[in-house]
């Protein structure tokens, strides 16, 4: 990566999208600015994977930001005193975090105009996910605009632009590009209640769309189950 190369920020989970997702923007020429977030997450194991994911794919830096979603509660991803579903269900489920990709693409925004950086990635799907309302086309679009109307850069006359080249993708597509670009999804964690080693439930919706993906895309699942 030469130093004049173009930066941006992208936000990595640990799990398989983002990690595609990373290296989609490297392989584009960015220098990638990992950022991940240690929001209270039951799936903790996730950040570690984190680490994996932006070392071998061989980010600029990352950066892991505290950020205390377990304060307010209100999924079963930050409030242990909610199960986490084993089967989908109708309607937004309960592992659906308030206002998580607002808040986390608010703190990439920031970053990325300290950076000089106007280019965000981040690996919300459209196709094969759960129902998040933030993770469609529209608030993407929506976000962008916010973007370019509160920040100095943005009234100066940058612009900033929200890339999420996974939207409408299938996991199965996700997965083959993923390959292709050299991604390692032994080192992802993806379950929602995944133990401290990264070890994966198998039944959570995660798991479940992770699963499948992989068995459509006719690749080898690497993701370690408990028995």
């Amino acid at each position: 990566m030469s130093e004049s190369a173009q930066k941006a920020v992208i936000l990595l989970s640990g799990g398989l999208d983002s990690a595609t997702v990373l290296a989609m923007a490297r392989n584009k020429g960015y220098a990638c600015h990992a950022l991940s977030l240690d929001y209270g997450q039951r799936h903790h194991a996730e950040l570690a994977a984190a680490k994996r994911v932006a070392a071998a794919l061989g980010a600029a830096e990352h950066k892991i930001l505290p950020l205390s979603l377990d304060a307010i509660g209100g999924s079963a991803l930050t409030d242990k005193s909610i199960d986490v579903p084993q089967a989908g269900g109708e309607g937004i489920p309960v592992t659906y975090v308030p206002a998580r990709n607002t808040v986390f693409l608010a703190l990439a925004l920031g970053w990325a105009e300290v950076l000089g950086s106007t280019d965000l990635f981040v690996g919300v799907n459209a196709v094969d996910y759960s129902g998040y309302p933030d993770c469609r086309p529209a608030f993407i679009n929506a976000f962008e605009q916010l973007a370019n109307l509160a920040t100095k850069a943005g009234v100066e006359g940058q612009h900033f632009k929200v890339h999420a080249p996974l939207i409408e993708l299938s996991k199965a597509d996700i997965i083959q590009v993923g390959t292709r670009l050299g991604v390692d999804y032994s080192l992802t964690v993806s379950c929602y209640q995944a133990d401290e080693d990264g070890t994966a439930c198998g039944v959570c919706d995660s798991c479940r769309l992770r699963a499948e993906g992989f068995e459509a895309a006719g690749v080898p699942d690497p993701t370690r189950y408990r028995a």
